[in-house]
């Protein structure tokens, strides 16, 4: 069967990660892909497998833009500059793409994992550990560290969990980065 004249990967790639802003990440499917350009279902089998290879274009993708982002973010920046603007990106990226901040944490076999920008969020982050001055494995740890505390605020906040109490949630998000702060210079903790 030949591909539908105008549909493309990339094309099914950017729609799905629409997709995924309007109704969810988990609510993507192939199925609902063909219903929104209007094409039967077989029509997308040429461009995309299933719907994990849909959703794992859609994960590659907003890792590419995340990275994209945290690049232009870090430039010029070190220590505590650095950790609130890449902060920020994930926040940011979080509130504007919710479909595509979860598509982020899509868990990608190991094959694509390495070819996507995943290796990318990792070296940046690395380099504005740097400015910590930590050594293996603290880097690690604080690496680990970083991306738990941005993701489970983000998706604490995102899910409406600050809503009801004082104070906003940006003043707990400073001061949650002055800590992180803190924390990082003088890493790594006494035992």
């Amino acid at each position: 069967m030949a591909p539908r004249v105008g549909l493309t990967v990339e094309r099914l790639t950017a729609a799905g990660a629409e997709l995924a802003d309007e109704v969810g990440f988990d609510q993507v499917t192939v199925s609902e892909l063909a219903r929104r350009f209007d094409v039967k279902v077989a029509s997308l089998y040429s461009h995309v497998k299933n719907s994990h290879d849909l959703k794992t274009r859609i994960a590659l993708l907003a890792l590419e833009e995340l990275a994209d982002r945290a690049a232009d973010a870090l430039a010029g920046r070190a220590g505590k500059d650095a950790l609130v603007a890449l902060a920020n990106v994930y926040r940011d990226y979080a509130r504007e793409h919710p479909g595509r901040y979860a598509a982020a944490q899509y868990r990608l076999d190991p094959e694509a994992a390495m070819a996507g920008a995943g290796v990318r969020h990792s070296r940046m982050t690395r380099a504005l550990l740097r400015g910590y001055d930590l050594d293996e494995p603290d880097q690690t740890h604080a690496v680990r560290l970083l991306g738990s505390v941005f993701h489970g605020y983000v998706s604490i906040e995102m899910g409406g969990g600050f809503d009801h109490s004082a104070p906003d949630t940006q003043e707990t998000w400073s001061r949650v980065l002055d800590a992180l702060d803190v924390l990082l210079r003088t890493w790594p903790p006494a035992p």
